[in-house]
C-alpha cells in the first residue's frame, strides 16, 4: 500500500510528509505545493520558512488551489514571509471564499467587521460569516451568533443568538461556550439558569479561554449556583489575570488588598490592580487611587491618586468622581495641574 502525503502528516511523520509531498510539488501538482506550504509555515520535516511557504502557496493559488489562497491571504494580511498589505490579502481571500472556502469567508467576516484596509461593512461582514457558518465553520457561527446578540450591524435577535451559540459551542468553540454562558448567566433570551451558565463557562474556562475564567471566578465569589467559594473565585481570577484578562486582575487586586480567599499582601494588590488599571480598567483605576490616597501598601501620593481617580471618572465611575472632589481641596494648583498633565497624557497598554 503506497503512503500518501495525508497518511504520512497525520501520523506525525513529516518527513515523509514532505518528501512525497516535494515530489508532487516538482512535477506541478497544486495539492503537494500547498501541502509544502503547509509544512513551511509550520516547520514540519523542514526547517519553519515563510518566505519558503509563500512562494509554494503562490504556486498552488496560481491554479486556483482555493486554500492555498486562503493561507497566501492570511500570510498578506499577517506580513508572514512578506511585507504586510492588505490590498493582497483581500484578493486572495476573495478568491477563496468564492470558491466556497468556510475559512476564507470567515477570515473575510473578520476584514469587513473590523475594517481590515477596507470601510468597515457589517452588512458584508454578516454575508461572508452566514456563508461560512452555512458550511459548518464554528468560528464564523459563533461570531454569526455575536453579532446577533449584540445587535452589531442587523437587529438584535435573541432566538438567532442562541441557535448560531450553540452551534458553534456544541462544536467546542470556546467563544461560543462563553457567551452561551454569560446569556444563561444573565438571563439573556433564555430564562436565567446558572446550572447551564456554569457548564459552559467551565467548558470554556477548561480552553483557557480568559473570559469564561473570571466569569466563573464571579460565580463562585457571589454563590451564583455554587457554594460561595473566595478561594475558588481567587483560583479561576488568577488563571485569567495571568492572560491579562483586565476584569479578572482587577478582582484579584481587590481579594489580595482585603485578603479573602488568599492572605492579604498589598504588593500583590497593587501589581493586579496595576495592571487592570493600565488596560483601562475604571474599576481598578479607582481602587488604585484610593491606595495611593491613602496609602496603603505604597507611599502616600496624592498627585498620582487624583490622576487615577480623573481616569475612572472619565469613564462613569461615581466613586471615582465623588473621591476626586474630596481630594482636590487637599491639593494646591500645581499638585492638581499636575495631576490632570499625567491623566491626559496616559495610555492604556492595550
Amino acid at each position: 500500500m503506497t503512503m500518501s502525503v495525508d497518511d504520512a502528516y497525520s501520523r506525525g511523520d513529516y518527513a515523509t510528509a514532505f518528501r512525497l509531498a516535494r515530489q508532487l510539488a516538482d512535477r506541478g501538482d497544486a495539492a503537494g505545493q500547498y501541502n509544502l506550504g503547509v509544512m513551511y509555515t509550520k516547520g514540519h520535516g523542514v526547517s519553519q520558512d515563510y518566505c519558503e511557504a509563500l512562494k509554494w502557496f503562490h504556486l498552488a493559488a496560481d491554479q486556483e488551489y482555493a486554500s492555498a489562497q486562503y493561507h497566501l491571504g492570511i500570510m498578506y494580511a499577517n506580513g508572514q514571509g512578506v511585507p504586510q498589505n492588505d490590498a493582497e490579502a483581500l484578493k486572495w481571500l476573495r478568491l477563496a471564499a468564492d470558491q466556497g472556502d468556510p475559512l476564507a469567508q470567515c477570515n473575510l467576516g473578520d476584514v469587513y467587521a473590523d475594517g481590515q484596509g477596507v470601510p468597515q461593512d457589517y452588512d458584508e461582514a454578516l454575508k461572508w460569516y452566514r456563508l461560512a457558518a452555512d458550511r459548518g465553520d464554528d468560528t464564523a457561527q459563533s461570531k454569526l451568533g455575536i453579532m446577533y446578540a449584540k445587535g452589531r450591524g442587523i437587529q438584535e435577535h435573541d432566538a438567532e443568538a442562541l441557535k448560531w451559540l450553540r452551534l458553534a459551542a456544541d462544536q467546542g468553540n470556546a467563544d461560543a461556550q462563553t457567551h452561551l454562558g454569560i446569556r444563561y448567566h444573565q438571563g439573556h433570551g433564555v430564562p436565567q439558569d446558572y446550572s447551564e451558565a456554569l457548564k459552559w463557562y467551565r467548558l470554556a474556562a477548561d480552553q483557557g479561554d480568559a473570559l469564561a475564567q473570571s466569569n466563573l471566578g464571579v460565580m463562585y465569589a457571589k454563590g451564583e449556583g455554587v457554594p460561595q467559594d473566595d478561594a475558588a473565585a481567587v483560583r479561576w481570577w488568577g488563571v485569567a489575570a495571568d492572560q491579562g484578562h483586565a476584569d479578572a486582575q482587577s478582582y484579584l487586586g481587590i481579594m489580595y488588598h482585603d485578603g479573602q480567599g488568599v492572605a492579604k499582601n498589598d504588593a500583590d494588590a497593587l501589581k493586579w490592580l496595576s495592571l487592570a488599571a493600565d488596560q483601562g480598567n475604571a474599576d481598578a483605576q479607582c481602587n488604585l487611587g484610593l491606595m495611593y490616597a491613602d496609602g496603603w501598601g505604597v507611599p502616600k501620593d496624592i498627585v498620582r491618586a487624583l490622576m487615577w481617580f480623573n481616569l475612572s471618572a472619565e469613564q462613569g465611575n461615581q466613586e471615582a468622581a465623588t473621591k476626586r472632589k474630596d481630594v482636590a481641596p487637599l491639593m494646591t494648583r500645581a499638585q492638581i495641574a499636575e495631576a490632570q498633565k499625567l491623566a491626559r497624557e496616559w495610555k492604556p497598554t492595550k
